[in-house]
């Protein structure tokens, strides 16, 4: 079995935003009384064979780790290197402690070069003893391919983030495409036959670098998985409303949801 934990799946500045009329969060749409709406920027473990991956790491991450109970990491994928997925990389060094090792950190070459630029510590070889600094080797990778990352088999895929390009990640019957409005038909053939896909989706109405709730509802629709959940929540879609009116098979993520796939 697979084993997913939705460490954060809110939008770049979480919900409810900074803000506010007496300054305690800008919750847009959002009830603030229902807890699945207080959402942690987006990041996910993927748990296969006792080994697990990290994919991204939101600046909650030291946080996430610890309300989801996840006690080490295996290695790293970065889906790309805006902030709200690379930001929580200083905390990696306890992880590193944990596996007593370096961390893999599989990401594309553009995405290694940026993270490189602004963690240029991150990446110098490690030289022992002890971690005061987080140390990742990195791998590069490119869309198509499928590499071992700590025992997991990954596949990863090209998506559009409208500024740029973004991976999306398979591992067996499970595909998580954060952060996309555009999809061509390599990545549809790559999500083909899933089982449960995590897929983005910021609002309502459309968005320049996201997808919204109609984009993202007619790309579930094709790739017709048992299961889509969708993450990367902006503050404009409260939980209960998505759960009123997402049809049969989508729901909405909440930060700690798990979830189980066969393998």
């Amino acid at each position: 079995m697979i084993h997913v934990t939705i460490l954060g799946c809110g939008g770049s500045a979480g919900v409810p935003m900074i803000g506010g009329p007496d300054g305690a969060g800008d919750w847009g749409a959002c009830d603030p009384a229902e807890p699945r709406n207080r959402r942690t920027r987006a990041s996910i473990v993927i748990e296969r064979d006792g080994k697990r991956l990290l994919v991204d790491c939101a600046p909650e991450m030291r946080l996430q780790l610890l309300a989801c109970r996840v006690r080490a990491i295996d290695a790293i994928l970065f889906t790309h290197a805006h902030a709200d997925h690379i930001l929580g990389l200083d905390d990696v060094r306890v992880l590193n402690r944990i596996a007593d090792r370096p961390l893999e950190a599989f990401a594309t070459a553009e995405t290694h070069r940026e993270i490189g630029r602004r963690f240029d510590y991150a990446v110098k070889p490690w030289t022992g003893p002890g971690f005061f600094r987080p140390v990742l080797e990195p791998r590069i990778v490119a869309p198509g391919e499928t590499f071992d990352a700590a025992g997991i088999p990954v596949t990863v895929f090209l998506q559009d983030h409208g500024f740029g390009p973004t991976l999306g990640v398979r591992v067996g019957d499970f595909a998580y495409s954060t952060d996309a409005v555009g999809l061509d038909d390599a990545a549809f053939a790559a999500l083909s036959g899933v089982h449960t896909w995590v897929v983005g989706c910021f609002q309502r109405a459309p968005h320049r670098t996201h997808a919204h709730v109609e984009l993202a509802l007619s790309w579930a629709a094709r790739v017709a998985a048992r299961r889509t959940v969708l993450t990367h929540l902006g503050p404009d879609l409260d939980w209960r409303w998505l759960a009123e009116n997402l049809p049969p098979g989508v729901e909405a993520a909440a930060d700690g949801l798990r979830l189980t796939v066969p393998a």
